[in-house]
């Protein structure tokens, strides 16, 4: 696959059979010549776990000290006073049963997370089907299935992510923009680093993590010594 002129550039400044620290990959990044819009920074991290077994998930959510450089919105599944609170905690949307056919009939995904309250579970497990497959629906252990919709919507707003295993035991998500620069981007890498190292199941047995990648939406990806 032919590569453009900014990628080839990108690719020269990576030494593909080196392990980079963390600092000197970012570092890189800097360095690598810019698209015309704010490129995402990716972390990709494959664990010595089987995602089959029950006991080797890997799952959970941390606040990034610098976000993530994307206002996420937020849909609030909730009534009375509870709802009342989401509104008021800047909710974007908030709602109850009545959301169900915009949901499930006009496909209505204008929205980046979920929250509910436990009450309201019944309601949205009936768009488990839609809901499901692309990753939102709302789970207690990634804090947004809960009564504390303030705090909820907050974290969301301040910069929570969620990380999880795919099939291939690895976890992806986005820890920042470009533009954060080297030092920022350095401060949100090592905070989910470590919670993924503190969500090692107990059943894990051998090398935990197995590597570590970074890269940009656009450009040439890392390798990250983490010894």
């Amino acid at each position: 696959m032919k590569r453009g002129k900014r990628y080839q550039a990108a690719e020269k400044l990576v030494d593909r059979k080196k392990l980079y620290s963390a600092k000197e990959a970012l570092e890189t990044i800097e360095k690598m010549p810019k698209t015309k819009f704010d490129e995402t920074v990716e972390l990709h991290v494959k664990l010595g776990v089987d995602s089959k077994q029950a006991d080797q998930q890997v799952r959970g959510t941390t606040v990034l000290p610098n976000g993530t450089g994307k206002t996420l919105k937020v849909l609030v599944f909730a009534k009375g006073p509870k709802a009342e609170e989401a509104t008021k905690a800047g909710a974007d949307f908030v709602g109850a049963e009545e959301l169900i056919p915009k949901i499930e009939k006009e496909n209505w995904f204008d929205y980046d997370i979920i929250v509910a309250t436990p009450d309201m579970m019944g309601v949205v497990g009936r768009l488990g089907k839609v809901l499901g497959p692309k990753g939102l629906m709302p789970n207690p252990k990634s804090g947004t299935v809960t009564m504390d919709v303030t705090k909820a919507i907050q974290e969301i707003k301040s910069g929570k992510v969620e990380y999880r295993l795919d099939k291939n035991n690895i976890i992806h998500l986005s820890f920042g923009k470009v533009s954060f620069g080297a030092e920022k981007l350095l401060e949100n890498y090592e905070t989910i680093i470590n919670a993924i190292i503190k969500a090692k199941p107990a059943a894990a047995k051998g090398q935990y993590i197995k590597s570590v990648a970074i890269s940009t939406t656009m450009g040439p990806g890392m390798y990250i010594d983490q010894k």
